[in-house]
């Protein structure tokens, strides 16, 4: 597997990886080149900018949720095809889970071989920023840091500066951007606005972002520093392999291991380690729902189930991998827009609603009251419902006080409070999602409290503490999983759909 590659870092967050990452993608792929974008860690919103960029599906690199012998698979999957790839980075290049590297920008660039570009915001400094860099190439001789980008340079004459202090240590400049407060995109309570609330605005951006980079950044030099990583040993994934690998017997924690099993609070990076992969609840079973109840939308009666996945601008938070691995498990996956359709597709036998901001568009979700109603009535034939996040607000009885689902005898708001970090996870009980005991990790990353009415079965248990719902084919938490780290979710599901 030999697909040129980098990796773009930065000392800290806030000095534009977005941006830089972005451009580079979108003027590589003005040049001709098929480009591959990639991020490292559990973020949604910057793939989907990476995807209008690059015209290909966005992909993330993270070895937490994934496994840390999965990147490398991972990564050759997603660029195969491609004459380059862009691997943007989280955080600062070095900050990892808790106080470890693991799974930070620094562990992906190892596990690839990729060189890494160092994005530098140099609006308030001059000669310091080769001390700056001097430090992060020194940190870890394992980490190739092969050349700087500059952001928000003031002046030719700031340029000059910091171009001569660089040479004093031997680092090449790739590029330097002059300051534009006119190519920004919008941000809100969790980051960015996602690029599908915005796409006409975004496309103009990315467009006005290639130009700045084709103008700004020497892209034969970034284009040779790409074609100088070696090639990787690691076979390309594919999601029909990961089934037929996936073990039919998951990790059962025992009594003493959920003692063990512990939170990770607001850990703001992406920390590595297998942590048990292959966890992922791979048998046949069908779960815990009852027979059909009179389920008028079900499976497709012996083909390919129905199994429709949460789109549009409400739900943009679902990995790549997770429809690929349905649909390798026997599924017909169809895109439901809660924002626009008034019905589920036809003969859905599954829902699975991923991530996003239902918070923002929950006036007009409310009002979609015909899908609400088409939802509810799935969920209370014992169909499969699998929901993260913005999926669990949307099934709840309401949302900052307007109508949802009612599928959930909850309500949901929004509050100040970040909740935000990596969680080791134990399955509280059997449910279509995964057996009892079943050890997993995922990500939370919401501003949200669900309130329950009447007790329900929870879903996972992490940190001393009950999360979610679970009731019949009803899997719903703030919990988001990587599939390809458990691919027997995908089997479990599609199974569940075609009973």
């Amino acid at each position: 597997m030999n697909v040129p590659r980098l990796v773009v870092a930065a000392p800290a967050s806030g000095h534009g990886k977005t941006t830089v990452a972005t451009g580079l993608m979108a003027a590589l792929a003005a040049r001709g080149l098929a480009v591959s974008g990639h991020k490292v860690g559990p973020d949604y919103i910057d793939p989907g900018y990476h995807a209008l960029a690059t015209g290909r599906p966005a992909r993330n690199l993270d070895p937490v949720l994934c496994g840390a012998d999965m990147i490398a698979p991972l990564f050759g999957y997603g660029a195969a095809g491609a004459g380059i790839a862009v691997i943007e980075g989280v955080m600062g290049l070095f900050d990892g889970r808790g106080a470890t590297a693991e799974g930070s920008t620094a562990h992906v660039a190892g596990l690839l071989g990729a060189p890494v570009v160092l994005v530098v915001d140099a609006s308030a400094q001059g000669r310091s920023v080769a001390a700056l860099v001097s430090g992060f190439k020194s940190y870890d001789p394992g980490v190739r840091l092969a050349g700087v980008i500059l952001n928000r340079v003031g002046s030719a004459r700031h340029e000059e500066i910091l171009r001569d202090a660089l040479a004093g240590i031997g680092v090449p400049v790739l590029g330097a951007l002059r300051r534009d407060q006119t190519i920004a995109a919008p941000s809100r309570h969790l980051g960015l606005v996602p690029a599908a609330e915005r796409e006409g605005a975004a496309r103009h951006e990315i467009a006005r972002l290639a130009a700045l980079v084709t103008e700004s950044v020497d892209l034969d030099a970034v284009i040779a520093l790409a074609r100088s990583a070696p090639p990787l040993p690691a076979a390309p994934w594919d999601p029909a392999t990961a089934l037929a690998n996936s073990p039919e017997t998951p990790v059962i924690m025992t009594s003493e291991g959920l003692q063990r099993h512990q939170s990770h609070d607001h850990d703001r990076g992406a920390g590595g380690g297998d942590h048990g992969r292959g966890a992922g609840g791979g048998d046949h079973g069908r779960g815990e729902r009852g027979g059909d109840h009179g389920r008028s939308a079900g499976g497709s009666g012996g083909g390919r189930p129905v199994v429709a996945v949460a789109g549009g601008a409400a739900f943009t938070f679902c990995y790549t991998e997770t429809v690929e691995l349905l649909t390798a498990a026997g599924a017909d996956v169809v895109t439901v827009d809660p924002l626009r359709d008034e019905a589920l597709p036809a003969g859905t036998g599954a829902l699975v609603l991923g991530g996003g901001f239902p918070e923002v568009h929950a006036g007009d979700l409310s009002a979609n009251e015909a899908l609400r109603a088409d939802v509810a009535r799935l969920a209370g034939s014992g169909a499969p419902v699998v929901a993260e996040c913005a999926g669990l607000l949307y099934l709840a009885a309401e949302l900052d006080g307007l109508p949802m689902c009612g599928v959930l005898d909850a309500k949901a708001r929004m509050t100040p409070r970040l909740t935000l970090g990596y969680r080791d996870a134990v399955a509280a009980g059997a449910s279509v999602l995964t057996p009892a005991g079943t050890a997993v990790l995922g990500h939370e990353f919401h501003r949200t409290t669900v309130v329950p009415g009447n007790p329900t079965a929870p879903a996972w248990t992490f940190g001393g503490k009950e999360e979610g719902f679970v009731r019949a084919g009803v899997h719903a938490s703030y919990l988001h999983l990587h599939w390809a780290g458990y691919p027997g979710l995908a089997r479990r599901v599609v199974a569940a759909a075609a009973a």
